[in-house]
């Protein structure tokens, strides 16, 4: 009973309808909706999970509060309790998703920065986490340095320069022999489906992700590196905010 992930071949889309396939989860009666299709992003990969509200055809507004990865491919998205224990969702119901769009929009921009992130500091990724507002990613430098504003510069000539934003599908034996494009050390793409996802930014960029981005890079909006911090001896971790510049995402 798994959710097709429509958010993946159209990540710009604000609504949909969907089915109801089961009402049940672990935070109260109700709680966890689980439909036939989502335009929800369920949390992973450092990308937060979608919010938004689920509409029936009676014109009620339920909110979903987050959504998480079930078990077989199913995607939950957690109601509001006081809004699952009002109203009863029925198996089989038509309900209208809508998404918080200006948030994922936000999430959308910020992902695909910190794509570029990992293209100007050439090292391997130990962990990462992206906001609406703010993005890091954490590398493991060694003894390297960098400086914010020099990479500040170089990450906005990057957004500048438009470059196409898409996504295609390798076999895991493709993957397995160019291990050099999977950028994060502690954490592999997800296997056991045959196919690996892989997101391509015009020639600079090319790795694995599930997560969802913009069609092109000048629409990620002006950015800075706002802090490098220590994070043990090696590990240092990168904070990527909105420029206080017009077009910087305010």
């Amino acid at each position: 009973m798994s959710t097709v992930l429509t958010f993946r071949e159209l990540p710009y889309a604000r609504e949909n309808l969907a089915t109801v396939l089961s009402t049940t989860g672990a935070i109260g009666e109700d709680g966890v909706v689980v439909t036939d299709a989502t335009l929800f992003y369920p949390h992973g990969g450092g990308q937060p999970g979608d919010q938004g509200v689920f509409i029936t055809a009676d014109g009620r507004t339920l909110a979903v509060r987050d959504t998480r990865k079930g078990d077989n491919g199913e995607v939950h998205h957690l109601l509001d309790p006081a809004d699952a224990r009002e109203y009863r969702l029925e198996v089989g119901q038509s309900v209208t998703q809508q998404i918080d769009w200006a948030r994922r929009h936000a999430h959308m921009r910020m992902h695909t920065a910190l794509h570029l992130l990992s293209v100007v500091v050439p090292h391997g990724v130990t962990g990462g986490s992206i906001g609406a507002e703010r993005g890091r990613l954490d590398f493991d430098l060694g003894e390297a340095s960098f400086d914010k504003d020099e990479l500040t510069e170089r990450l906005n000539a990057l957004i500048a320069a438009d470059y196409p934003v898409t996504s295609e599908w390798i076999s895991e034996a493709e993957l397995d022999a160019r291990p050099e494009l999977v950028k994060t050390m502690s954490v592999t793409p997800p296997r056991g489906a045959g196919e690996i996802r892989m997101v391509r930014i015009g020639d600079v960029d090319y790795q694995p992700c599930g997560g969802t981005h913009v069609n092109s890079t000048a629409e990620v909006g002006a950015i800075q590196v706002a802090s490098i911090k220590n994070r043990g001896a090696r590990n240092r971790r990168f904070t990527l905010t909105w420029a206080e510049t017009p077009g910087g995402g305010k």
